[in-house]
């Protein structure tokens, strides 16, 4: 079993990238391929996944995002390939987020997660994160909403997490997360 692998970005796809380590290139399966920089040396967590006629490497830019794929595939009904698909949906603070506070809605938007996962991860999940070490913070429907408002808007989403990460703890409608938020927005 790897723990990570640490070695020069010298491929990628939409789905993987290679990673040369002493003249050997492993292709591990990311969720976003992007936070990686081609040529440059990166440490990589790695999941191995063995199964009777594949052996397949998972790769994850932190130690939390591997906690949280591996806390997702312990979630009756999700598989690796799943549970790297709803990493890549966004970041791991959102998704645990929706989880601990049972939003429903925000997971089954990630691409096949039906109404019966989404309730399964909330059940399986709910409570099983380190709050100190991933500072969850509880989200509102209009916070949510907000978020759908300011990318529909045109905002880049990692834009739009900054912005309404400093906004979490306040609360207020749609309207007052969105008029905030496009105050702040502005002066990135």
């Amino acid at each position: 079993m790897y723990s990570y692998i640490k070695g020069i970005i010298v491929d990628m796809a939409r789905d993987y990238i290679v990673i040369d380590n002493q003249g050997i290139g492993y292709l591990v399966h990311v969720s976003n391929p992007y936070q990686f920089t081609k040529g440059k040396e990166m440490m990589v967590y790695i999941y191995q996944q063995v199964k009777e006629d594949d052996i397949v490497l998972y790769g994850f830019l932190t130690k939390e995002e591997k906690e949280l794929f591996l806390k997702l595939i312990l979630v009756k009904g999700i598989g690796c390939k799943t549970a790297i698909g709803i990493l890549a949906t966004g970041d791991s603070q959102a998704i645990i987020q929706a989880i601990e506070s049972k939003n429903i809605t925000y997971l089954k938007k990630i691409p096949g997660i039906g109404p019966k996962a989404a309730q399964q991860i909330v059940l399986d999940l709910q409570g099983k994160f380190n709050q100190s070490a991933t500072q969850i913070v509880l989200t509102s429907v209009e916070y949510d909403e907000a978020i759908e408002v300011l990318i529909a808007l045109g905002y880049k989403s990692s834009d739009v997490e900054k912005v309404m990460n400093t906004l979490a703890n306040e609360k207020l409608d749609t309207n007052g997360y969105v008029k905030k938020a496009l105050s702040l927005l502005v002066s990135i």
